[in-house]
């Protein structure tokens, strides 16, 4: 796959990674954190669009709060993809990473919280003009929409600043985003996938109802003790009825505009179907010419319990074409997979898969010191071969 003329322009990318290409992720959860880090290395055109359903820790004490789409993996994601080469970045990622102390009381949390927003507080002190400033001012804004019952325990600083953009910017996330990016010069663009106060629910084998992504993970929750039958949003926790869910014409385009298309690493249902389920995501994929690619998770997904990776692809394919993809596209073409390395619980099948139609790229990919995961730059460059090989002109 990697040949010469493929190693050739990588190289390209590398000298000169703000002509690089624009490659997709639907994603959300921290799993693509490293392979975003080391994509910036090849380009500074990435495109994520990011679960916003999140309905756990500290994401659902500001969702309850304020109505509003869940705000950590998009923090989570700019901040993978700031350039930390500019003054005062690697500041501003450890202040939005801090986390209000759990244990301490309300009195106690206030008076941090005071720091931020007279700019007492050390972790943003150290960090330089324009960027001190506006951070403070939203800390501001966060404290007068705050209510007088607000948890604070274990809140997280980037998402507080990140919500007091969303609200001062009339319940949208695209000024804040805006901002941030340009400031902390993001090697590529980060979208919500819909900007709507929605949450996942899956159905179970055995028939019950589960609402809330935080207990379809398995990691504040016990793991599902059946297996995902069906998957969709609705607009609240206690009430399944699916809520219609349309993606927005900016969130159109940066999938038409795409020159590559990645079904990433992660967990299932609630990091890769869940951007799936919103009306427009197939049509849209089925629309663009570019190559489109699915890189199944290694290791154990509770989401995942039984499904192979051909299982896994097809699921992809029917959510596909639920939200618009004509039935005779193609909204997925290849799965790379690492064969020898690669631990896949439910089984690869290549066989299927090849009858499903899609062509396998089987590679190495499995992290040399932890096989489990997969290596950052194996899987970049290996995504990387997918797109044209001629140099990048844009």
């Amino acid at each position: 796959m990697t040949n010469a003329v493929n190693r050739h322009t990588l190289e390209l990318y590398r000298r000169a990674p703000e002509l690089g290409p624009r490659v997709l992720f639907f994603s959300g959860g921290t799993a693509l954190r490293h392979t975003a880090r080391a994509l910036t290395e090849y380009t500074h055109n990435s495109i994520h669009l990011v679960t916003p359903f999140d309905s756990g820790g500290s994401s659902a004490v500001l969702r309850k709060a304020f109505g509003m789409p869940a705000v950590g993996d998009i923090r989570n994601r700019l901040m993978a993809l700031a350039d930390q080469s500019v003054a005062g970045n690697p500041e501003v990622c450890e202040l939005f990473a801090h986390r209000l102390p759990k244990q301490a009381n309300q009195t106690e949390l206030c008076e941090e919280l005071d720091a931020l927003t007279s700019g007492r507080h050390p972790l943003l002190a150290r960090i330089p003009d324009p960027m001190r400033t506006i951070i403070r001012n939203h800390f501001k804004h966060f404290c007068k929409a705050m209510p007088k019952d607000f948890d604070l325990r274990g809140a997280s600083l980037g998402n507080m600043v990140l919500t007091a953009g969303y609200i001062y910017g009339h319940s949208s996330m695209d000024p804040v985003l805006h901002i941030f990016t340009r400031l902390a010069r993001v090697c590529g663009e980060v979208r919500p996938t819909v900007n709507r106060d929605l949450h996942m629910a899956v159905k179970l084998r055995d028939g019950s109802v589960v609402i809330g992504q935080h207990k379809i993970t398995g990691k504040e929750t016990p793991p599902l003790t059946s297996p995902v039958e069906e998957v969709w949003l609705t607009a609240s926790l206690s009430d399944p009825t699916p809520a219609e869910s349309v993606i927005r014409c900016k969130v159109k385009d940066l999938i038409y505009g795409a020159d590559l298309i990645c079904y990433p690493p992660g967990s299932f249902f609630s990091s890769v179907i869940a951007n799936l389920l919103p009306q427009g995501v197939g049509k849209a994929v089925a629309g663009n010419p570019c190559p489109k690619v699915y890189v199944p998770s290694t290791g154990r997904d509770p989401e995942a319990t039984g499904l192979s990776v051909a299982d896994q692809a097809q699921l992809l394919m029917d959510h596909l074409h639920k939200s618009g993809s004509p039935t005779h596209a193609r909204p997925l073409e290849y799965v790379i997979v690492d064969s020898r390395d690669g631990d896949y619980p439910g089984g690869l099948d290549k066989a299927a898969l090849k009858a499903q139609g899609l062509t396998v790229i089987d590679r190495p990919l499995a992290s040399r010191k932890e096989p489990s995961r997969l290596d950052p730059y194996r899987l970049c460059e290996t995504l990387l071969s997918l797109t044209s090989i001629s140099p990048p002109t844009r």
